[in-house]
């Protein structure tokens, strides 16, 4: 059973950044297409992003589209979500999970983290 912790998130003002961090127990990282969902208070939770298995493709929801930018190194099991200029819409819990598969489909996603907060306030 793969284990994924995800850590950075905390509360910003408007236009600031946050780095999260998610890191799988895994002999077999390289072998699984990572995701970042995020739900917010009230609302289903949604596709963020998302990258391959090594790294060279990545796709983003609209809303975070130039603003949020998703990363991953192999040899430290670990992906990041850079997010810039966030906004208050960006308010939720932020998740990574791991497919084996290209997919935004959660129902696809076999593995989640616990999730982090996110919060951006003034």
């Amino acid at each position: 059973q793969e284990q994924l912790v995800e850590s950075g998130g905390g509360l910003v003002q408007p236009g600031g950044s946050l780095r999260l961090t998610c890191t799988v127990s895994t002999t077999t990282f390289s072998g699984y297409y990572m995701g970042w969902f995020r739900q917010a208070p009230g609302k289903e939770r949604e596709f963020v992003a998302s990258i391959s298995w090594g790294g060279v493709d990545t796709e983003y929801a609209d809303s975070v589209k130039g603003r949020f930018t998703v990363s991953r190194d192999n040899t430290r099991n670990t992906v990041w979500l850079q997010m810039d200029d966030l906004k208050p819409e960006d308010t939720a819990v932020y998740y990574c999970a791991a497919t084996e598969i290209p997919t935004r489909s959660q129902l696809e996603y076999d593995y989640w983290g616990q999730g982090t907060q996110v919060t951006v306030s003034s």
